[in-house]
């Protein structure tokens, strides 16, 4: 059975890191030498059987989502699951607030783009908007974003205005969740599940710096783990 993977998010074939990530994740197959499809679905048509059939899930960059409920329960399925997970951009942050509500049992967890005068903000807008900007990261030795890219240090491009509320961060510290990137400052921009298959979020887009000549580590450590999940 050929594998299927489920991009969530709503998709403008106008907008540039759609079309990235798309063209990514070919770039990822052909390195791989796999067939595996994939396809669109967007946050406020996801329901609990979506994912059925699938053999992981990408949260696609492009938020606000019109489903925030949509997302986050894409998310939370993934999770439980065991189900391979990569969330870039918005899909960081909203992997963020999954985690605060279903893990922590934080319930007010909440995304300062849909609610910024929410009393427990876990994402909130970055006091220097991250735009356009290409910034180095350094990972934890021994963590899966070292290890796809066989480095602790890299750099990356950001598009995004919206970052982990600085106050949540020891509250994210609390349980399984590795802060396994940051960036010079400290600031948190990988994350990861070290006892799941394959949960990363990254706030930067790794599907910018994609080509066929070289393919991203991230995106072709995920595409993997898509393949070996159907393969189990």
């Amino acid at each position: 059975m050929k594998p299927r993977l489920l991009l969530v998010g709503e998709f403008n074939p106008e907008l540039e890191l759609h079309a990235a990530t798309n063209s990514a994740i070919e770039h990822a197959r052909r390195a791989l030498n796999v067939d595996l499809n994939y396809e669109w679905m967007s946050t406020s048509d996801f329901a609990a059987g979506s994912l059925a059939g699938y053999s992981g899930v990408w949260i696609a960059p492009g938020s606000p989502y019109n489903s925030m409920v949509g997302a986050l329960e894409a998310i939370r399925i993934a999770r439980e699951q065991r189900l391979p997970c990569l969330g870039t951009c918005g899909g960081f942050q909203h992997m963020i607030i999954e985690y605060a509500r279903n893990v922590l049992s934080f319930q007010d967890a909440d995304h300062g783009e849909y609610n910024p005068y929410a009393s427990r903000l876990f994402v909130s807008r970055l006091d220097c908007s991250l735009v356009g900007r290409t910034l180095e990261l350094r990972f934890e030795q021994n963590s899966l974003a070292a290890r796809l890219y066989g480095a602790t240090k890299a750099q990356e491009q950001y598009y995004c205005n919206f970052g982990v509320e600085p106050s949540a961060v020891p509250l994210l510290k609390q349980g399984p969740l590795l802060v396994s990137g940051s960036d010079a400052e400290g600031e948190i921009r990988v994350i990861e599940l070290p006892q799941h298959p394959f949960f990363v979020g990254t706030l930067f887009v790794p599907q910018a710096r994609s080509t066929s000549a070289n393919p991203h580590p991230i995106i072709t450590g995920f595409v993997r783990a898509v393949i070996g999940r159907c393969e189990a």
